[in-house]
């Protein structure tokens, strides 16, 4: 028997019908998680995993946004020029 990742009640399923990267819904917490690891039984929470990309997510556009205001710079530096002169 193994017990939930998140909450720590007992998950009850035949261990043996069981694959790498299957789901299943704790019966106490509702939340899903996933079979990281056959041999040994592990389980993940499937909420962790989303989390992560959506972090990665997120860097991608501000390296984005960084890379159009780095366009925007040097056009503002002539600008600065021709009304120095």
């Amino acid at each position: 028997m193994v017990n939930c990742p998140l909450c720590a009640a007992a998950l009850d399923f035949d261990e043996e019908e069981l694959d790498e990267g299957d789901e299943l819904t704790c019966d106490e917490c509702g939340e899903m998680v996933r079979v990281s690891s056959k041999e040994p039984l592990e389980l993940a929470g499937v909420a962790d995993d989303d989390d992560d990309d959506d972090d990665d997510d997120d860097e991608s556009d501000e390296d984005f946004d960084d890379g159009e205001d780095g366009d925007d710079d040097p056009e503002e530096e002539e600008d600065d020029e021709e009304n120095w002169h």
